[in-house]
């Protein structure tokens, strides 16, 4: 409708797209994995009505998360043209924000107990981390049997974030696959389909690539094809 056709491209897109997907939570709080400055776990919050807990490793921005929430304002420096940066404040108000925590931890061993979470939401984060498959163990682990992964990536790979034999797809071209990620992904979410599969979490739906314009500074802006994928934790997954 007009309302999606407005968020196309952006965040709150993938954000609509994948809650549209995955379907109403199951019962306990979600959890927003790699949440940097905290908008996705506000409207996470908002559009479900539940708990839900904002978790990254960067301090600085779980920073500016809190001083939202506890606030009720947003500060930060806008990248204008190499070291130029623009100091911008402005009030923000989020309906549930009662509902919102954040905590500082590394979503590759996450500090909660097995079947924690009805839902956990991850973008932008598989191609940011050590170990992809681990990430997604560890995803697995804290859904309840039966919640879902809304999970989204552009496969943005770097040696740099992440050492390149562990990551999904994006080499060995060679292979029957030419190294698509895509496959790669679709293989690992379906139990039995590869030797590394995770048999924890199942793939049940997917939209190949949504459009997602991410600002880098006043002249340039990085548009990127997300991969968004539904995945369900199996039974007995913990």
């Amino acid at each position: 409708g007009d309302a999606q056709a407005g968020t196309r491209g952006t965040l709150l897109g993938l954000i609509d797209q994948g809650l549209a997907l995955a379907g109403p939570p199951a019962e306990g709080p979600i959890l927003d994995a790699g949440c940097s400055c905290g908008r996705s776990t506000f409207e996470l919050a908002e559009r479900t009505g539940k708990l839900t807990l904002g978790v990254d490793l960067n301090f600085s921005m779980l920073q500016l998360a809190a001083r939202a929430m506890r606030r009720g304002e947003l500060c930060y420096a806008r990248r204008e043209v190499g070291l130029v940066y623009e100091e911008r404040a402005f009030p923000v108000h989020f309906e549930r924000a009662a509902d919102v925590d954040f905590w500082c931890c590394d979503a590759l061993s996450l500090p909660f107990a097995a079947g924690s979470f009805g839902q956990v939401l991850s973008l932008n984060l598989l191609d940011c981390v050590t170990s992809p498959h681990d990430l997604l163990t560890s995803f697995a682990r804290v859904l309840q049997p039966g919640a879902r992964l809304i999970l989204g990536t552009p496969y943005d790979w770097s040696p740099s974030a992440t050492p390149i034999e562990a990551w999904i797809g994006g080499h060995s071209q060679r292979g029957p696959e030419g190294g698509a990620a895509d496959v790669a992904l679709r293989s690992l979410l379906t139990p039995g389909a590869h030797p590394a599969s995770l048999g924890t979490l199942r793939l049940v739906a997917e939209v190949a690539a949504l459009p997602w314009a991410v600002r880098v500074h006043a002249r340039s802006t990085m548009l990127y094809g997300v991969h968004l994928v539904v995945a369900e934790a199996t039974p007995g997954n913990a």
